[in-house]
């Protein structure tokens, strides 16, 4: 062959790799996607609709799973304060678990900070509970922003990010939280007319309590009452070492199905209310031409009881109260999709970055989600791990799972294919004492990786049970008066 025939034969393999170098730089210079981050305070994984709940109405969240795809066991980390909040909006903003950041985000980049560091514009509303030194560093914007842990829904405290960079004095919120948040974003999206793609991260304080959505709402729910917690107890069933606190207080001991089924009928009314509040986001969006090239992320930073195991708060290593959603949608990512694979919170920050194409930060401990949806991986971790102050513990592969009270010298553990309510604790059976060690083993590899120094056995162990039937309680200062009435006096 001459070396005409030659330089012939290999025109076609050069036009095609002209053809795919350019179609890869016309994907490496398309626009960045707009990012709209949707977070609710305190929801539980199991309170969607489309998510498997046909007693809650969510027809906007719906929307957002059958546009998008859901991590069906996302998890909040774990807390080393009753606030579980407080690290859990932590190790969202800095993608490290609650062991290598503080509450305050010192010394870390956080994601939005990066992102404007890469040429978005940065917009908050709503709850920011990691200091206002970490809020002005992270957004160029930030309008009524609440800066604190929770406040009556229709007083909050608000502040406004001005021009010289610092935040104004506070003002009281003069509608219900989640009305006020919405209106916020809804004034970014309506007015925003830069070239630059924009993250507006707005931060709910529904369905965290006070459990007061507007009337019509609650009483909605009263009528058509959704079915208590498979797992509903009058009490825990030994002294965990959290069952005192805020969150506690806020029904008597034994719980009643009475009581339980009321505040579980107000919190679906906050649910559904702010449901209605992501509903006007969503068209503001669309409205505004910016929907096509939008990333939308729906996640919450925690779950909660509501009345499971006999609790109501989220100061436990159980699935309710750990379990959290997170809902990815835009271009390139499947419609209708699902995975069971272990994810965090944390995972959402590298996930970003993946797809931007932006670099991440040293010492990040999440995970990019991107190749589970892409079908490259089933998973991005074997196990997960999960810790509550110096008195919880847990490891869990998907279907067993391990919780280890060190002060009390206790271990369950629960088949959650069998038992997804975390009812039946097969420690004690034979059968499973190899796999009891084997778990054991794992929390400690887990303790070792993150630097987690809590002994899980103690020789002075404190007493096991504890009825609190009679104890007095008082009401926060953030309980409006009818709350008060109805579950104080």
């Amino acid at each position: 062959m001459n070396r005409r025939m030659i330089q012939v034969t290999a025109y076609p393999v050069l036009i095609l790799a002209l053809f795919l170098a350019v179609a890869e730089s016309r994907e490496d210079n398309s626009p960045r996607p707009n990012i709209l981050f949707l977070f609710a305070d305190d929801q539980r994984a199991d309170s969607i609709h489309a998510h498997g709940n046909p007693h809650i109405e969510t027809p906007n969240l719906d929307r957002l799973v059958q546009r998008g795809y859901s991590f069906r066991r996302n998890y909040c980390f774990g807390s080393d304060s009753g606030a579980v909040c407080v690290p859990s909006r932590a190790m969202l903003m800095s993608g490290r678990h609650y062991f290598a950041v503080d509450h305050a985000l010192t010394d870390v980049v956080t994601w939005p900070q990066l992102l404007g560091d890469n040429g978005y514009t940065t917009f908050a509303t709503g709850k920011w509970h990691n200091g206002a030194p970490a809020l002005v560093r992270s957004f160029a914007n930030a309008k009524s922003v609440m800066v604190g842990g929770m406040s009556d829904h229709l007083r909050v405290p608000i502040r406004v990010l001005q021009a010289d960079g610092s935040l104004s004095k506070v003002r009281t919120g003069e509608r219900h939280s989640s009305e006020l948040f919405a209106d916020a974003v809804i004034d970014f999206l309506q007015d925003y007319k830069e070239d630059a793609p924009f993250f507006a991260y707005v931060a709910f304080t529904a369905p965290h309590d006070p459990r007061q959505p507007p009337q019509k709402y609650r009483e909605h729910y009263y009528a058509k009452r959704p079915p208590l917690p498979a797992n509903f107890m009058p009490q825990h069933p030994f002294d965990n070492g959290s069952l005192v606190l805020r969150d506690e207080n806020l029904a008597a001991w034994p719980r009643t199905q009475e009581i339980v089924g009321d505040q579980l009928a107000e919190y679906y009314g906050l649910i559904t209310h702010m449901d209605d509040q992501i509903g006007r986001i969503l068209a503001t969006l669309e409205q505004s031409g910016h929907a096509d090239n939008t990333l939308i992320i729906y996640a919450a930073d925690h779950g909660l009881a509501v009345g499971s195991h006999g609790l109501l708060g989220k100061q436990s290593v159980y699935e309710h109260s750990m379990r959290c959603p997170l809902v990815f949608v835009g271009n390139n990512i499947p419609e209708g999709g699902s995975s069971q694979a272990l994810t965090y919170l944390f995972d959402i920050f590298p996930t970003v970055c993946d797809i931007l194409g932006i670099e991440t930060p040293d010492g990040l401990a999440g995970d990019s989600l991107r190749a589970i949806w892409s079908s490259e991986k089933e998973s991005v971790r074997d196990t997960m791990f999960l810790a509550y102050r110096d008195i919880m513990r847990a490891v869990g592969d998907g279907r067993w799972k391990l919780i280890r009270y060190p002060h009390i010298n206790h271990t369950q553990l629960f088949d959650l294919e069998a038992d997804p309510h975390e009812l039946h604790n097969l420690v004690a059976e034979p059968a499973q004492a190899r796999r009891v060690e084997t778990m054991l083993e794992q929390m400690r590899t887990w303790q070792r990786k993150i630097g987690d120094h809590q002994a899980l056995s103690t020789d002075n162990p404190k007493p096991f049970t504890v009825d609190l039937t009679g104890k007095q309680r008082k009401p926060d200062k953030w309980q409006p008066e009818w709350i008060v009435k109805k579950y104080f006096e």
